[in-house]
């Protein structure tokens, strides 16, 4: 079934929805089951274009198919989703088709919506919970390891809400945080869906993180590496003077214990540490270069 909404209905994505409703019903009327009896190929194409007016003229879900693209829509809807909530009863009345309306159509050629008969034989759907909603967050490097709270603007079915949603430390990119209720409105009854939260983290100029241990990088000059010296550690709360011992490594590593990512449920908290950039000097004095020399006659 085609997955390119737009292309399965011949328009762009600056289509209005009279727009998009006029495409449709120009190829429902083409490709209609009730005037291409036995034709698969004509009901293949009435599927595609009927799964593509489903989602387009759908506010909420033409955005998310907007907004993911069609691999990742098709990842978190499926047919069931993109299906509910979908009335194409009327638009086929206005084509006379007696035999096979909207509801129908979904029963004989869909594999039906899910409902059940009532006592009184008509059809009722049953209870079902509203769709999943998906958004990207980006926070800040800091704020992904230390944890906090984020205020984030939802449109959820044309009402605007601001929501406090708590980060918790430790958080990585990729990994998604459930909002409970804040998704689609549930149809018969049902509840009301998830908003799914999938956290981005910014880079930071300073810091990178393996696990739940940071990394950062120390400048020290090459008298300090030779002889020893003390230096300051920028932590993501402050900063720590560490010693560096003599003969110290380009490369090597300076450990500062529990101050990398706060460990979760009883862990051990993460550690830091300051790795060894030995500087080369670009530029010596004559008075530098006569004791370089003196060191090199040494061996040194």
């Amino acid at each position: 079934m085609a997955k390119d909404y737009y292309a399965a209905l011949g328009i762009d994505k600056a289509a209005s929805k009279d727009q998009i409703k006029k495409a449709y019903r120009k190829l429902a009327m083409k490709y209609h089951p009730d005037k291409n009896p036995d034709d698969k190929k004509a009901e293949e194409r009435f599927k595609e274009i009927t799964e593509a007016y489903a989602v387009l003229s759908d506010s909420e879900k033409k955005q998310q198919y907007d907004q993911f693209g069609e691999a990742a829509f098709h990842q978190r809807f499926s047919q069931e989703d993109i299906f509910r909530n979908a009335d194409l009863g009327d638009i086929f009345r206005e084509f006379g088709f007696g035999g096979r309306g909207g509801n129908d159509i979904f029963s004989q050629i869909f594999g039906g919506t899910g409902g059940h008969q009532g006592c009184n034989g008509q059809h009722r759907p049953r209870p079902r919970k509203g769709q999943d909603y998906l958004m990207r967050l980006t926070i800040p490097f800091r704020q992904a390891v230390l944890g906090g709270e984020r205020r984030i603007d939802l449109d959820r079915e044309g009402q605007k809400e601001q929501l406090e949603v708590r980060i918790p430390a430790g958080i990585e990119s990729g990994q998604k945080l459930r909002i409970s209720g804040k998704g689609g409105a549930g149809q018969a009854g049902g509840p009301a869906g998830d908003l799914m939260l999938e956290i981005i983290v910014t880079r930071h100029p300073h810091f990178s993180r393996e696990g739940s241990d940071l990394y950062t990088t120390v400048k020290i000059p090459f008298t300090g590496a030779c002889l020893g010296t003390s230096v300051e550690v920028k932590t993501l709360e402050g900063t720590k003077r560490i010693k560096v011992k003599p003969g110290t490594q380009n490369g090597s590593k300076v450990r500062l214990k529990g101050f990398g990512v706060p460990g979760r449920s009883g862990e051990q908290d993460g550690n830091l540490y300051a790795v060894i950039e030995v500087e080369v000097p670009k530029d010596l004095s004559d008075e530098q270069k006569e004791l370089l020399k003196k060191l090199k006659d040494l061996d040194l």
